[in-house]
């Protein structure tokens, strides 16, 4: 038998051990995750992003926004009460990789879908001091100079079933075949602030009305 005196004095086994602790404890977490409906299932009202929204979260992605704003209010009164209510794995289900994070320069935006107008955001996003004087977020002015279907709409029918494939694999609904050759006309000639408005706001709002 293993004595802790000989565990603590060999640099190896004491890594092994530790390793192996680790992967065990990680296992334990993660594994039954799997098997639980609630982070498996997606919630009443929530689908896969429309075309013109899964163009818009690459923006957001594009753009680093997840490292100042998270996506995930905490059941914590402070937190409810500030952003709404708080989020539900079910949310997610369509969304790879998850944008949750805990980095938080600006605000949480999980339930920033139908806050504002699209106006409000649009100048918002172009001179963010215009809206909120106190604001040390960046412009993006440019992104109303580029039409998605050149950059991130460019490839969207790929990308949408890449995301079926990913909703294929755990069973729940997801993009019909009309749904993806419909997309780049969905796109149109939108630029690419038009399409990160339309992800912002319909963020986090199958759970908006929820107490």
């Amino acid at each position: 038998m293993i004595k802790h005196e000989q565990i603590e004095k060999s640099v190896g086994l004491l890594i092994v051990l530790t390793l192996l602790t680790v992967i065990w404890g990680g296992l334990l977490e993660i594994v039954p995750l799997f098997f639980q409906k609630s982070t498996t299932t997606p919630v009443d009202g929530v689908k896969p992003y429309p075309a013109v929204n899964l163009a818009g979260r690459d923006i957001y992605v594009r753009e680093g926004c997840f490292l100042c704003h998270s996506q995930m209010i905490r059941p914590f009164r402070a937190e409810t009460e500030r952003y709404g209510h708080y989020s539900v794995a079910g949310e997610f289900v369509y969304d790879h990789p998850f944008q949750w994070g805990s980095k938080r320069t600006g605000p949480d935006l999980h339930r920033v879908g139908g806050r504002y107008s699209d106006e409000w955001q649009r100048a918002h996003l172009i001179n963010p001091r215009d809206v909120v004087p106190e604001s040390n977020m960046p412009a993006f002015a440019f992104l109303a100079d580029v039409k998605a279907k050149d950059t991130v709409g460019a490839d969207i029918e790929k990308k949408m079933e890449v995301m079926r494939g990913y909703a294929n694999a755990r069973g729940i609904p997801t993009y019909s075949d009309e749904e993806i050759k419909g997309a780049k006309a969905a796109i149109g000639d939108k630029t690419e602030l038009d399409v990160l408005i339309a992800y912002l706001q319909g963020m986090g709002t199958a759970l908006k009305n929820v107490k």
